[in-house]
């Protein structure tokens, strides 16, 4: 047994799936944006700040915003893109071999003519968000619609609850290229990354896997399409610069996402999917 119902996350329309073992999920029609996943057993394993703005008039901070269709400041267009502050509707809502899903879709139509003027390509998203036990899995569908090639990065900014940041460790990113704010690529040679203060970290073509270690509870992460991670953190310093995140959370989360980083080509029609599956083992 399980339902979806609409709600609210302080001022924006939401949907809520519930899986008939007690997981759920929340989504705002604001940004297509996962602002609540609890597990079974009831833990919220999502961060979203006290201080973030919830009534569509910037991005929300924390949950799972969707990156799209350029990364941070790599283009000339909005930065992370403008899927993220866009409205998104409702789809088809249901059960799927136990697991309660919901999808939800942006269309370059639903853009307001601004935005639609800076970025010209006839799109289709689709987000899918299903839930069940201590499992979620998230796919993003880019499909062009349009006649033109159109180039895109695309990610899945998940902002992950922890109790501390000094005693989480991520595992599977040794002997991995990563880029950060030093002129030049290195490789990581520690068997975990673990961390002191602000962390800012694009990893590029995973091999397999990664794990985040925290709390006494193991997450493992496995992804498709995405070809890189970006981990991040922004320490006490730039943690007290972001107006819509309180001084004292950082420590309560880690930023770890499934991402595209290198802009990818898409044929007229074609279609490009990206997926992540997480679960608490």
């Amino acid at each position: 047994m399980s339902n979806s119902s609409t709600s609210t996350f302080g001022q924006l329309p939401a949907v809520t799936i519930r899986a008939g073992d007690g997981a759920e999920a929340t989504v705002t029609l604001y940004g297509g944006h996962l602002v609540s996943w609890r597990t079974a057993d009831g833990q919220e394993r999502l961060f979203c700040s006290r201080d973030s703005a919830l009534d569509g008039s910037r991005a929300i901070r924390g949950g799972v915003p969707v990156i799209f269709p350029q990364f941070g400041a790599r283009g000339n267009g909005m930065r992370h893109g403008f899927a993220r502050v866009s409205a998104w509707q409702a789809g088809e809502q249901g059960v799927d071999n136990g697991a309660a899903f919901a999808e939800f879709t942006l269309r370059h139509t639903d853009l307001p003519e601004a935005i639609a003027a800076a970025w010209p390509h006839a799109f289709t998203l689709r987000l899918r968000v299903a839930v069940r036990a201590q499992a979620l899995e998230l796919s993003l569908t880019v499909h062009n619609t349009g006649d033109q090639v159109f180039p895109f990065s695309a990610a899945l900014h998940t902002y992950y609850k922890i109790a501390q940041l000094s005693a989480a460790r991520i595992d599977g990113l040794q002997h991995v290229r990563y880029s950060d704010d030093t002129p030049h690529d290195a490789l990581q040679t520690e068997e975990s990354l673990q961390f002191a203060d602000k962390l800012d970290r694009i990893y590029y073509q995973l091999p397999g896997p990664l794990t985040l270690h925290a709390g006494g509870s193991i997450l493992q992460m496995v992804q498709q399409g995405f070809t890189d991670a970006v981990v991040w953190n922004p320490g006490a310093q730039d943690a007290a610069a972001l107006s819509d995140l309180a001084d004292d959370e950082y420590p309560h989360f880690i930023c770890i996402e499934p991402a595209l980083i290198q802009p990818d080509l898409l044929a007229a029609g074609a279609q490009w999917i990206g997926r992540q599956q997480l679960e608490f083992i």
